[in-house]
């Protein structure tokens, strides 16, 4: 079932939590909203639910308006951070809940119970508590008992956030998995990144209650829409800048930027991945720090003029070879994404000629 919402509107007091929010789901999408804490995006997903009431706007089911509609009547699935089991019930009381609201025979609630025990790779915890389990089981029981009603929408708030990073890890992967199997449309609230990039068809990017962008994660990551994305997603050096004589300057690396207004106030993003650092006694910035990061090395460096500048690289990489602190580097900028105050963003690929000072 697709789920259209339409400008959107939510405010506590004075704080605008939901700013104008239009954005689509199409029918068996995996859809992730993706922000920092109290960016809004926790509080559009209530509202989708029916747990929270729009000040104005509208949420559309396969077409269909949704805004009189009481949440249990929504035919949405809805899994909290903290679980929110009961912790009285026993996994099977648990995950057939929903059913016995739903008035299902006992027979038929036994048959979904045990279908949803093999598929969430619970088998053989039925009889448990919820107190007996891990964090990932129970977070596994209480998508259990949302699908249990085959609701055509589950939604998912900071699903994995009560749980350990390696348990967080498994199941992220899990997840995908369920859905490829169930293909129920489903949104997950996250503000982890790469939980947002492995696991969804599409990311919704949110802040101070706005859509920056909505688009595929390789589009969001190679093509961001605004500066806010730009600096939000991925690992990226950020410079206040005004464009001078076609080119802008971070110091002395110089990135020309063909047509620009000369005096334009812009911010310059480079991504760490952008950029290709190695020793050059007659380089442009001296290396400061390295930092070791499982496989991959940081690399800390100074401009002459005093930007720093960060990048990384692979730790077997011949980038990095003669490389250490002290040292003097050359610096290549691949891409770089230039957002001026007012006008269309820019990504530019500069020649390596026209990089040094």
């Amino acid at each position: 079932m697709s789920i259209q919402v339409s400008h959107l509107n939510k405010r506590f007091g004075d704080f605008v939590a939901v700013d104008d929010v239009s954005l689509q789901v199409d029918t068996g999408e995996l859809v992730a909203f993706l922000g920092p804490s109290g960016s809004g995006k926790s509080t559009i997903l209530r509202i989708i639910a029916g747990l929270e009431q729009a000040d104005s706007g509208s949420v559309f089911f396969a077409g269909q308006q949704a805004d009189h509609l009481h949440a249990r009547a929504r035919g949405v699935g809805f899994v909290f951070q903290h679980y929110a089991l009961f912790r009285h019930m026993t996994v099977a009381e648990n995950i057939a809940f929903g059913l016995r609201v739903q008035g299902k025979s006992r027979s038929d609630q036994t048959a979904r119970v045990a279908e949803l025990l093999d598929l969430m790779g619970l088998h053989g915890l039925g009889e448990r508590y919820p107190g007996q389990l891990s964090g990932g089981q129970r977070q596994r029981v209480a998508l259990a008992r949302a699908l249990a009603p085959e609701p055509q929408v589950l939604l998912l708030d900071e699903p994995f956030g009560a749980v350990d990073a390696r348990v967080r890890e498994e199941l992220r992967h899990w997840l995908r998995r369920l859905h490829d199997e169930v293909h129920v449309t489903s949104i997950f609230v996250t503000h982890d990144q790469e939980e947002a990039f492995s696991v969804a068809d599409k990311v919704i990017v949110i802040n101070q209650g706005r859509v920056e962008q909505a688009a595929s994660p390789a589009e969001i990551l190679d093509h961001p829409a605004t500066e806010f994305v730009a600096r939000f997603i991925g690992e990226a050096n950020v410079y206040e800048c005004v464009a001078k004589q076609g080119r802008i300057e971070v110091g002395a690396l110089h990135i020309p930027v063909p047509g620009l207004a000369e005096g334009l106030p812009v911010s310059v993003v480079l991504r760490f991945y952008d950029l290709k650092f190695w020793r050059d006694e007659q380089g442009l910035a001296r290396v400061v720090r390295m930092m070791t990061l499982g496989d991959r090395v940081k690399v800390e460096a100074i401009i002459d003029g005093g930007h720093t500048i960060f990048s990384q690289f692979p730790r077997r990489s011949s980038l990095l070879a003669g490389i250490e602190p002290g040292c003097r580097i050359h610096i290549e900028t691949t891409l770089a994404r230039i957002y001026p105050n007012q006008g269309e963003a820019l990504t530019i690929q500069p020649t390596p000629e026209g990089e040094r000072g």
